[in-house]
């Protein structure tokens, strides 16, 4: 009995996590509204997670998932090669890229997600339900937001909708997956009729949002889910005369959609946009990269001080000499450039064990399952996004999350029907004299501390740096530049107080921390470009910014303009 109520525990703390860390933003107090309260609440649920699994009979269930169980092993291992051989800031690989957060620390507590997920055997119906649930805050956030503005006060180039991700392209990839999401659940004949009835609201409405975000991948990943669920039912409903003329209408609209994100065929004006080519020397770059450092790449989130090395020629002209990115725009790419081969094969073995489970599950089960369709339509639209997008943590952890929750669900039916699973929670609930165990919420809670002391010191950071930009005093800026565990520092920063200082006439500490700057990360061209260009650099280092920009950018003709 003990075993089934950790199992529902810890199912409630990664659908609660999951479900919070995608809609939690801070507006005001920081800079950064989206990214640093997320891997807060990324460290928090993952280390409450690991720890109630591992202060528990859980334990026992990671013989079944041994051989992920080492690949994660090893993927760590090898993040931490990476960071240890990089030349780029050690808080910058531990913590990440300002805005970004991809750092050795965000990998961890996703592996973390993981491995707590492949031990579960049911209670998958939380996981599914605390996606409907994030994804109904974040359509009804947008449909707000189209009708009467939006209510957060954040900064917003973009002019589309942003919902609780920051980004368009995030937004409309997890309308998507929510999308697909909400139809499987509305199909099942086990959904009440009022859930049935509001999916004739809502799927329009998410419809219109996807549209609205003007995000293709938002409308590549629905489209991707309805395919997927389509499959599942039709194969559960019908034989395979209609199975094969569906899959082949698939197969086709599939291609030709494709060719038209080609700019070729008839959709290309309505698939193809003009940033899908700046993708592609991105892609270039990040390959690059992780070519030029096959052993161990350049650094947990430091391909940002690659790209410009790394880039092809042709992207000095589109997207532009002066256009420069710190994220591939390809997941997989992104983890080639930062830990090399290694780290590459393992990441993409990781994803093959929940792909061989979906597989699995396909072949022994003929019946529709709309938890299983949500499961495997939620975490193919993530992955899908990911090779087309940046790992943004609110998305991240479902595709970690959903990793681990298809291999369990492969292993649950193996032995036994999910019937059986449904009876044991039905005996569970009857009985009133079973608590859960109070070591096991104090374990939880421990690993929950350890996790928030871990990924605090970003969000620390930024706190104090936003303060001191609303004071806009020498002492309040210094403060904020005073590098320690609970205040890393990062590019951005650097490059914004440099510059605030300089206009400020104060040039003498300016110079100061552009010299502090360079000597933190060596690696940045941005940094050198500020010493180069600041009042009270000596000619000496004028000269040693301008090779080290040559250095970090070869293909530039001209390093030292202004622009």
């Amino acid at each position: 009995m003990s075993l089934e109520l950790d199992e529902k525990l810890l199912a409630r703390i990664l659908a609660i996590g999951a479900a919070f860390t995608t809609i939690f933003i801070v507006s005001g107090s920081v800079t950064d509204p989206v990214n640093v309260p997320k891997m807060l609440s990324l460290g928090v649920v993952s280390c409450a997670a690991i720890a109630l699994v591992l202060s528990s009979q859980l334990i026992a269930r990671l013989k079944d998932v041994r051989w992920l169980l080492m690949c994660l092993i090893l993927f760590v291992f090898f993040m931490i090669v990476s960071v240890a051989r990089s030349n780029s800031p050690l808080s910058q690989n531990v913590f990440g890229a300002y805005g970004r957060n991809n750092g050795l620390l965000t990998y961890f507590f996703l592996s973390f997600i993981l491995i707590s997920a492949s031990t579960l055997r049911s209670n998958f119906e939380f996981l599914t339900q605390a996606l409907l649930v994030a994804g109904l805050i974040n359509v009804a956030y947008c449909l707000w937001v189209v009708s009467f503005g939006d209510f957060i006060g954040w900064s917003n180039p973009y002019g589309n909708i942003l919902g609780t991700l920051g980004n368009p392209n995030f937004i409309g990839s997890f309308l998507g997956i929510f999308f697909a999401a909400y139809l499987a659940m509305s199909i099942d004949r086990k959904s009440n009729r009022t859930f049935r009835l509001s999916a004739l609201f809502i799927l329009p409405v998410t419809a219109f949002e996807i549209i609205e975000s003007h995000a293709i991948q938002g409308r590549v990943v629905a489209a991707l889910g309805v395919g997927i669920i389509g499959f599942l039912y039709i194969r559960g409903k019908f034989g395979r005369v209609v199975l094969s003329l569906y899959s082949s209408l698939v197969l086709v609209v599939g291609s030709i959609s494709l060719l038209g994100a080609l700019q070729i065929g008839p959709l290309t004006q309505y698939i193809y946009k003009t940033s899908v080519s700046l993708r592609g020397q991105y892609w270039l770059a990040g390959w690059n990269t992780g070519e030029s450092n096959l052993i161990s790449g350049v650094g947990m989130d430091s391909f940002g001080d690659w790209y410009r090395r790394s880039r092809d020629a042709h992207a000095l002209v589109l997207p532009g000499q002066n256009t420069v990115v710190n994220a591939a725009h390809n997941v997989p790419l992104d983890i080639f450039a930062f830990g090399g081969l290694p780290l590459f094969c393992i990441y993409l073995l990781i994803l093959s064990f929940a792909l061989i489970a979906a597989v699995r599950v396909i072949v022994r089960s003929k019946n529709f399952d709309s938890t299983f369709a949500i499961l495997l339509t939620a975490w193919a639209g993530y992955q899908v996004q990911s090779v087309i997008s940046i790992n943004q943590i609110g998305l991240a952890i479902w595709g970690w999350l959903l990793s681990g929750a298809l291999i369990a669900f492969e292993i649950a039916s193996r032995n036994e029907s999910r019937n059986l699973n449904e009876s044991t929670r039905v005996k569970i609930k009857s009985q009133k004299s079973v608590v859960i165990q109070p070591k096991m919420i104090l374990a939880g809670s421990l690993g929950g501390l350890i996790g928030l002391i871990l990924a605090l010191p970003p969000l620390a950071a930024d706190t104090k740096w936003r303060s001191a930009q609303v004071a806009r005093t020498v002492p309040a800026i210094e403060a904020s530049m005073a590098s320690s565990y609970f205040n890393p520092q990062n590019v951005v920063k650097y490059l914004m107080n440099i510059q605030a200082l300089e206009e400020s006439n104060l040039s003498d500490l300016s110079h100061k921390y552009a010299v502090d700057a360079v000597k933190w990360n060596p690696e940045s061209f941005d940094l050198w470009r500020a010493l180069y260009f600041l009042k009270n650099s000596t000619p000496d280092e004028r000269q040693l910014a301008f090779l080290n920009m040559k250095r970090l950018d070869p293909l530039n003709p001209d390093v030292a303009s202004s622009q």
